[in-house]
């Protein structure tokens, strides 16, 4: 079987937070988001991981992407879009994307 999950590499600067106006009086984060990749494992003939990137989302989406993930297998490798698609017609969860919220810092 294919197995997937995420792992998470950002944002780990304030700065990105600040640039938004997601950070309160004590410099403390309000609303945490997250991007990184999707990593596949057990692909027919690879011999290591397959990546596909994945852009920067609220941390409620990433947590529930990431727990479905978790628990998601395929026979046949499944594409980015193919993932995205199947998770949230599984879960009635739209992602929400920072590159359409923050459409000013793209």
């Amino acid at each position: 079987m294919i197995s997937y999950s995420t792992n998470m590499m950002g944002p780990v600067s304030l700065h990105w937070y600040r640039e938004r106006g997601l950070l309160n009086q004590s410099d403390e984060v309000t609303e945490y988001w997250a991007g990184g990749r999707i990593d596949i494992y057990g692909v027919p003939g690879e011999h290591y991981p397959i990546e596909y990137a994945l852009p920067i989302m609220d941390g409620t989406s990433w947590n529930l992407f990431s727990d479905w993930l978790d628990e998601y297998e395929t026979i046949e490798l499944k594409t980015y879009d193919q993932l995205l698609s199947a998770f949230e017609a599984d879960t009635d969860h739209v992602i929400r994307w920072a590159h359409e919220e923050f459409i000013d810092y793209v």
